[in-house]
């Protein structure tokens, strides 16, 4: 008695695009979000990754008419390899990122590659479909699997893959999804296909690979991490809105945040006590206090210094900072366990969100965002987000902002000045010198000119009085240019800063 070979299941491989949809939108969010992690400027990594992965699909899609023989076996060969260099990508980029004197080269062909070979699978499909289903209900079919794997794929990314798995261990798994695509149509189709020893070897050979690329994910990832940074590395956690690295040596601790320096234990006092100081410190009935940013705790050190402050409220974007800053024995030795007094209340939320209902009022508000490298940082930056921000602060407030380099970002660093002053700000710009960073730039803002004198707590290891003298002298190459105001429509100082910073 012989048995027939089973009849393939047109909607099963149907259900294929689905899978692979998902797939792929998952591999262009990957490229996307660690570019930005590894170069900076979101908007600029997210739209040039879309447009190579996009421009390639459409090759694919062209070369797709050249394809001829057997469709189906092709179909898995594309499979197979679409997992494998899909399912690597993350890996791979990692690695190559200390290694690489152009990281961009081999970023840009790897999504093209992907890009190219996802293009072909949607065509090849379509021919393998064609007369199994009506032309009408083939196209339709398979464009509605496709959108509705697009939209998973655009919410498990953020929701799921980048809080529990992290980007190499989330492409990996997507590329055993891949692989399982074409070992499923291997054995519904097998009967069409005359020789699938080879296939059958490639599929488990990518699986497998795979698979131990799922199980050691966080070690590549390490390795490619301790190629990348000087120190030994320490720690690392992706979040939903960044890479944080820690790196050690004999002499000192340093932070990083999608590969940019956050701190260094060596230095990182005369940042945070000039940041903190030229201006708390002359506000003499300043008891409640409001940070932006700052999650590492590091600034509120500074602020707790002052026994008449009574209140201070640290609002930062990600919970993962400030619960690692607030839990870490060897990072709470360095905020003087900041995060846990009793007078410290934590708020994990979007600044420009949060400001957006009635707060406060504050005697006096610290902004320690990171630099405006991109317009979602930008915005943050703006007169909208200065307005809302003086809604919260009482009559006699001040507000102080990191300011990036006078020296190296000369017309970003002026054009946080100018625009503080559209917003009716009376300004004192002032730098002070952070060898890990150089020159450094800080503005201190108030509704009315300060007049106070600088009443500084014990304990200081940079600021002093003839230090607060120095830092409001600038220098001919550091002195004022004219800029424009930067506003929620123009986003002029992500330009300014983009162009300095890339010289």
């Amino acid at each position: 008695m012989t048995h027939s070979p089973p009849q393939p299941r047109p909607w099963l491989l149907l259900l294929s695009v689905f899978a692979i949809a998902t797939c792929g939108l998952v591999y262009e969010l990957i490229a996307g979000t660690l570019a930005s992690y590894l170069l900076g400027d979101s908007v600029m990594q997210f739209s040039t990754v879309i447009g190579v992965y996009l421009f390639a699909m459409g090759v694919g899609s062209w070369m797709s008419r050249f394809i001829t023989g057997n469709l189906i076996a092709t179909f898995i060969r594309v499979e197979f390899m679409i997992a494998l260099l899909g399912g690597c990508s993350a890996a791979i980029l990692f690695l190559l990122f200390g290694w690489s004197a152009s990281f961009r080269i081999p970023l840009y062909s790897i999504v093209f590659l992907i890009g190219a070979l996802v293009g072909l699978e949607i065509p090849l499909l379509l021919r393998v479909l064609e007369g199994r289903f009506a032309f009408k209900d083939l196209v339709s079919n398979v464009f509605s699997f496709d959108y509705i794997g697009a939209l998973l794929a655009s919410l498990l990314f953020p929701l799921v893959l980048m809080p529990h798995l992290g980007l190499v261990r989330s492409a990996f798994l997507f590329g055993i999804i891949n692989a399982g695509v074409g070992i499923l149509a291997l054995r519904m189709l097998r009967a069409e296909i005359p020789r699938r020893g080879g296939l059958w070897f490639m599929g488990g050979s990518v699986s497998l690979v795979l698979a131990v690329g799922l199980f050691a994910g966080e070690q590549i990832t390490r390795w490619g991490e301790y190629a990348a940074f000087p120190d030994p590395v320490i720690f690392t956690k992706s979040t939903p809105y960044q890479r944080i690295v820690l790196t050690a040596s004999k002499s000192e601790l340093r932070l990083y945040l999608n590969s940019n320096l956050q701190f260094s234990t060596r230095d990182e006092y005369r940042y945070h006590e000039a940041l903190v100081h030229p201006g708390l410190s002359r506000l003499a009935q300043a008891k409640r206090v409001l940070i932006l940013g700052g999650g590492d705790g590091l600034a509120v050190r500074e602020v707790l210094r002052y026994p008449r402050v009574e209140a201070v409220t640290l609002v930062d974007l990600d919970p993962e900072m400030t619960r690692l800053f607030s839990t870490q024995e060897m990072l709470t030795r360095q905020n003087a366990d900041a995060l846990k007094s009793p007078r410290v209340k934590v708020e994990n939320a979007d600044a420009f969100i949060w400001l957006g209902e009635p707060r406060g009022p504050y005697d006096f508000v610290i902004i320690d965002f990171p630099d405006p490298s991109n317009f979602s940082l930008g915005k943050l930056y703006t007169t909208t987000f200065y307005q809302r921000l003086r809604r919260s602060m009482s009559d006699d407030a001040a507000l102080v902002v990191q300011s990036t380099s006078p020296y190296v970002a000369r017309k970003s660093f002026w054009c946080v000045d100018a625009t503080l002053r559209a917003c009716g700000f009376v300004t004192e710009p002032y730098h002070a010198m952070v060898p890990s960073f150089g020159e450094w730039g800080f503005i201190l803002a108030s509704t009315k000119p300060l007049s106070g004198p600088a009443l500084l707590p014990g304990g200081l290891r940079f600021i002093n009085e003839e230090t607060l003298a120095q830092l409001p002298r600038f220098p001919p190459d550091m002195s004022r240019v004219e800029t424009e105001t930067n506003h929620l429509s123009n986003q002029a100082l992500v330009r300014y800063f983009e162009e300095e910073w890339a010289l």
